[in-house]
């Protein structure tokens, strides 16, 4: 039986919750979208959010909310999202392509200093947006000094031991988040001061804000993200462990934390391979077990970026494993053997 790369942890609660929304006939943004909120503030404290149809909404009032002007420039990694880049030209605002190391996928200080310095075109800087790709957590602390304001995408990291740094965060909820709502994003701030600025959006049309049966799946999420996070974490282990004999003979690598410890979200496991990816996919797709690119979707895996070397390389190298709680064991075990035998 062959084993997908990706599976909704969608179980009975969520579907009971869905079919509610929908006996009920409220499936516009109501009240389950406000209940959202006020359970998404129990979880992570913040100050204030809406709840919105998309994460490239959220980018989008999140730029409009630190009033940001045509012309200016925005700091983002090559290996964010692609619709960053829609959400930049709508703007008509500037990305400055950041890179990464081979060592961790986000970005860091030193990464953002140097952008900075090479900035000939003399571009004002309105922002930087911190994505936190395949669940790992940047120093937002230390970016933070540099005196830009920072917007911080945890939409893979959601369930890390984490203190955000940023003005504005966006979690999205989309097919493929750590949380999903089937589509959408919450958009929060965590101080009043921040908040103010948001509060300007609470009266857009509603068709920017998220339907209630989409919020009644993501409340029911929030609710079961523990129970979640320590299932990846379960799987995780195994996984590491396998990679403990596939070291012995490849020079396969995993990335490092920042903080070089276990407490993320787990939101994937990926591996950065010694040579391309072709050769690995065709052995996992003998073993029915579907792997992918990492990092397919992002902008240099669009090819949006030129001048960032190990961004590009990173993306013709690194491969996803299935990495989601609702892996049977024994699944667990066929994709564990698979790491321990792969070319």
């Amino acid at each position: 039986m062959k084993i997908e790369i990706y599976s909704p942890t969608i179980r009975r609660k969520e579907m009971d919750a869905v079919l509610t929304a929908m006996v009920e006939e409220k499936i516009g943004p109501g009240d389950r979208s406000r209940l959202l909120i006020q359970t998404a503030k129990e979880q992570i404290g913040f100050d204030y959010a809406l709840a919105l149809r998309s994460p490239a909404v959220a980018l989008h009032f999140a730029l409009k909310a630190l009033n940001v002007k045509p012309g200016q420039a925005v700091i983002i990694s090559a290996l964010s999202p692609r619709y960053y880049l829609q959400v930049l030209q709508d703007l008509q605002l500037t990305p400055l392509f950041c890179d990464v190391t081979y060592d961790f996928p986000c970005l860091n200080r030193d990464l953002i200093e140097n952008i900075i310095s090479k900035n000939s075109q003399g571009y004002e800087i309105a922002a930087i947006v911190l994505h936190h790709t395949l669940g790992f957590i940047p120093d937002t602390a230390s970016i933070s000094e540099l005196g830009i304001p920072v917007i911080e995408d945890i939409s893979q990291s959601y369930g890390s031991t984490y203190e955000s740094y940023g003005v504005f965060c966006i979690l999205g909820l989309e097919e493929r988040d750590m949380l999903t709502a089937g589509g959408g994003a919450l958009l929060f701030s965590m101080t009043k001061k921040d908040s103010t600025a948001l509060r300007g959006f609470a009266g857009a049309a509603n068709e920017y804000f998220l339907p209630d049966i989409n919020a009644a799946l993501a409340v029911v999420q929030f609710k079961e993200q523990q129970r979640n996070t320590e299932r990846r974490r379960d799987i995780v282990k195994i996984y590491i462990n396998a990679c403990l004999s596939l070291a012995t003979r490849t020079k396969h690598k995993r990335f490092i934390p920042v903080n070089n410890t276990e407490d993320n979200c787990n939101y994937s496991f990926s591996l950065v391979l010694e040579t391309g990816l072709k050769d690995v996919i065709t052995y996992a797709k003998k073993k029915e077990i579907e792997i992918e690119n990492a990092f397919e979707n992002t902008i240099a895996g669009a090819g949006g970026c030129s001048d960032c070397p190990v961004s590009s390389s990173l993306v013709l190298r690194t491969i996803q494993f299935p990495m989601y709680p609702r892996l049977r064991s024994q699944d667990v075990e066929r994709i564990s053997r698979l790491i321990m035998t792969l070319p």
